[in-house]
């Protein structure tokens, strides 16, 4: 289906009709292969199928749900892209390379990019043809983002790139990074860094794996020796780093990562409500997680239907809702490892572990408390 078609397709139907297209295009396109040996596929074979889902979801006709029409994407609310990420969910549908490239940085570039830079990295990036990493968190600046000690020195005709980026997601297959660096040491904090559109394909960078304790590798340590990026490849101005970083985590922790996330926790309590259900010791606090799951989709439904009218309202709405999923989906996992189940045994592991970095990654929970205190509810520091 070629981008013109889609559009005239999104443009006549009803938000209904876009569901029942997005779940037959899913029951059709779904890799059996995925479905069925997912847990057997050698990591080569997993990579393959996930950067070949990002280029399916383009030709289908659902890449970019929610961003605008002028830069690629359908144009279509929030909304829809809640509702596609539930189905896709419950289709058992890969993870692409391209979540970092259309959640954070499409909307970055729509939002504080130049012309130059929306036409040369928009496309491509919808399309799953360029992978981006997230250049944000350091050794010893993860909560503390304002102090990341990676430089941008400026040299003739760009920037050159020094020091250490970790937690880096998807780094291991990325063509570009946005990262974020320090443009002048010695001017106030928050108004020395600046965003950069580094390309990953250079000498000076260099990308070591990290193994997580459940086993699964997702992230990255990336060291920069003076990887070169032009002129054209900073966002906005040496010195607004901070402003553009704070809107692109908003995004981070917004509806459609909500989404996602909702769906994988109300699989793990529909698990423990088919396995542990007959056990009365477990039964008070299984229904109390439940009822907690189905909070986080009424809060995530008041965001979608506060979206459209936008301002203070929204922004609220959506302030909370990493602190519900991280919290709940963690203790979900803490009681699947003690039900001690033994054939869920593997499956509650895995999750556990999954599980710890989330209420850290994103900004930690204490900090995103720290924020809505302050900026939603107006307390005093």
């Amino acid at each position: 289906m070629d981008s013109t078609t889609v559009l005239e397709t999104v443009r006549d139907e009803t938000f209904d009709e876009f569901v029942a297209r997005a779940g037959d295009w899913l029951a059709q396109t779904v890799p059996d292969r995925w479905r069925r040996q997912r847990g057997s596929l050698t990591p080569a074979e997993s990579d393959q199928i996930r950067r070949d889902w990002d280029i399916a979801l383009y030709k289908g006709g659902f890449a970019g749900i929610s961003l605008p029409a002028e830069y690629g994407g359908l144009g279509l609310g929030l909304a829809e892209e809640i509702a596609f990420s539930v189905l896709a969910g419950k289709a058992q549908a890969p993870d692409g390379f391209g979540r970092v490239a259309k959640v954070l940085v499409a909307p970055m570039l729509i939002a504080d990019g130049t012309a130059d830079q929306r036409a040369r990295y928009l496309r491509p990036t919808i399309a799953g043809e360029t992978v981006w990493c997230q250049g944000f968190s350091e050794p010893e600046a993860g909560s503390d983002l304002a102090g990341v000690k990676t430089r941008a020195v400026k040299v003739d005709g760009g920037w050159e790139i020094s020091g250490r980026k970790t937690w880096t997601s998807f780094a291991q297959h990325a063509d570009h990074c946005f990262l974020l660096a320090q443009t002048d040491p010695d001017a106030p904090r928050y108004r020395n860094l600046g965003m950069f559109l580094v390309s990953m394909n250079q000498p000076g960078v260099t990308v070591h794996d990290i193994k997580q304790i459940s086993g699964a590798v997702h992230f990255a340590e990336v060291h920069f020796d003076r990887a070169f990026v032009p002129d054209a490849d900073l966002v906005g101005e040496p010195g607004q780093g901070w402003k553009i970083a704070m809107n692109v985590l908003q995004h981070e922790r917004g509806g459609s990562e909500t989404a996602a996330r909702y769906v994988e926790i109300r699989a793990d309590i529909d698990l423990l409500l088919s396995s542990c259900a007959d056990r009365p010791e477990l039964q008070n606090e299984i229904r109390e997680l439940d009822i907690r799951t189905e909070l986080l989709r009424w809060q995530l439904s008041k965001v979608v239907d506060l979206e459209a009218a936008g301002g203070e309202a929204f922004e609220r709405a959506v302030s909370i809702l990493k602190v519900l999923w991280s919290e709940l989906w963690q203790d979900v996992t803490r009681l699947g490892v003690s039900a001690m189940v033994p054939k869920d045994r593997d499956h509650w592991r895995y999750q556990y572990f999954e599980s710890r970095a989330v209420s850290i990654y994103s900004g930690t929970n204490e900090i995103q408390r720290n924020i809505v205190a302050e900026r939603v509810l107006g307390l005093p520091r």
